[in-house]
C-alpha cells in the first residue's frame, strides 16, 4: 500500500466546542463541519488554479426516498465547497452489469476523483461486487476491500467517512484516547468495525458490542468513551453510562411522529456524560464533510501524479472471482 503517512485535516485551532451550563458539553458536529468546509474552499481554489477541478460521482440505483435525500445533501455540500458533482440516477431494475459498466467508465474518467454508490442497492445487485469494482483510488467512501484492510495496519488510502468524522469530533474534546476504555456498540462494516480498528491504532482499549452481546450494560458502564451505532432509538439510557463518559451517538432514527433521534437517550444521558453529540447536528454533518475531504485528497493525488513523472503509487490488484 501507499507508504506515505496519511494526513488528517487538522481541527481548527480556534475551534471551541459549546460549553453551555449543563452536565455534558455538546460536541457540535455542525459547527466543526462548517469550519472544515471553509478550509476546503481554499484547497479547491488551489487545485482549480492548477487545472484540476475536484469531481465526485454519486450513483443512485432505484428511487428510495431516504436515499434521494442523502444524495441531495451530498450534492449540495459538494457545490457549496466548489467540488463538481456528477449525479447518476439509474432505474431500480437496472441490471448489475450496467452498474458495473457505469463504474468502469467513471474509473477511467480523469474528471472524476471520487465515486460513491448510495446504499442500499436493490436486492438483485451484489453490493460487495459493486463496491469492489470502484478503483481503490476513487473509493472515497472507504468501502473497498483494500481500504478496509488497510485499517488493520493503519495505512488506508481513504478511511470510511463516518468513523473518520467521529475521530475528529473526539479530537475537539482534547481527549487522548490512548489507554482509554472505548466501547463501540454496533459491529457494522460501515461504522462499528472500522471505528474499532481506527481507535486501536490510537492505542485505545476497544470493546465491540453487537446484537449477540449478553448484558450490554455491563460493557457500556465501563466505557470512558462510548460510541453507539446500533440503529435502535433509546438503546442507551443513563444507568448504562459511566459518570463523566464521552458519548458519541452515530444513530439516526425517524420516529413515527417524524422526529429524528439517535440511539442514546440524550436528555437523560447528558446529565451523566462529560461530552455528548446531539442528533441531529452531531456525527451526521461530519460524515458528508469527510466524504468531501477524501475527494479533495484524491484530486490532490491526481495533481501530484500529473506533476511528477516518477511519482509511484500503489494500485490494487484485480480480485479473481469478481
Amino acid at each position: 500500500m501507499n507508504s506515505t503517512p496519511r494526513k488528517h485535516p487538522p481541527t481548527p485551532k480556534h475551534f471551541k466546542q459549546e460549553t453551555e451550563p449543563m452536565t455534558a458539553r455538546i460536541i457540535d458536529g455542525k459547527a466543526l463541519s462548517k469550519q472544515l468546509r471553509e478550509g476546503f474552499k481554499t484547497r479547491v481554489a488551489t487545485l482549480v488554479a492548477q487545472g484540476v477541478t475536484p469531481g465526485l460521482a454519486v450513483i443512485l440505483v432505484g428511487d428510495n426516498p431516504a436515499s434521494r435525500v442523502y444524495v441531495g445533501n451530498k450534492v449540495k455540500a459538494c457545490e457549496e465547497c466548489g467540488v463538481r458533482s456528477f449525479h447518476i440516477a439509474l432505474p431500480g431494475d437496472t441490471v448489475e452489469s450496467e452498474v458495473l459498466a457505469t463504474i468502469a467508465r467513471l474509473n477511467a474518467d480523469p474528471a472524476v476523483h471520487g465515486i460513491l454508490i448510495q446504499l442500499p442497492l436493490p436486492p438483485h445487485i451484489d453490493g460487495r461486487k459493486v463496491l469492489e469494482a470502484i478503483s481503490v483510488h476513487k473509493d472515497v467512501d472507504g468501502f473497498h476491500l483494500y481500504n478496509v484492510g488497510g485499517l488493520v495496519v493503519g495505512n488506508t488510502i481513504f478511511p470510511p467517512c463516518t468513523p473518520y468524522g467521529v475521530q475528529l469530533l473526539l479530537d475537539t474534546t482534547g481527549t487522548d484516547v490512548a489507554g482509554k476504555n472505548v466501547v463501540v456498540v454496533g459491529a457494522s462494516n460501515i461504522v462499528g468495525k472500522p471505528m474499532a480498528l481506527m481507535l486501536l491504532q490510537r492505542e485505545a482499549t476497544v470493546t465491540i458490542c453487537h446484537a449477540k452481546t449478553r448484558d450490554l450494560a455491563q460493557h457500556t458502564i465501563l466505557a470512558d468513551i462510548l460510541i453507539v451505532a446500533a440503529g435502535k432509538p433509546g438503546l442507551i439510557v443513563p444507568q448504562m453510562v459511566k459518570q463523566g463518559a464521552i458519548v458519541i451517538d452515530v444513530g439516526i432514527n425517524r420516529l413515527p411522529d417524524g422526529k429524528i433521534v439517535g440511539d442514546v437517550d440524550f436528555e437523560g444521558v447528558k446529565e451523566k456524560a462529560s461530552w455528548i453529540t446531539p442528533v441531529p447536528g452531531g456525527v451526521g454533518p461530519m460524515t458528508v464533510t469527510m466524504l468531501i475531504e477524501n475527494t479533495l485528497r484524491s484530486a490532490e493525488r491526481a495533481l501530484r501524479m500529473r506533476q511528477t513523472d516518477d511519482y509511484q503509487d500503489w494500485e490494487a490488484p484485480v480480485l479473481k472471482g469478481h
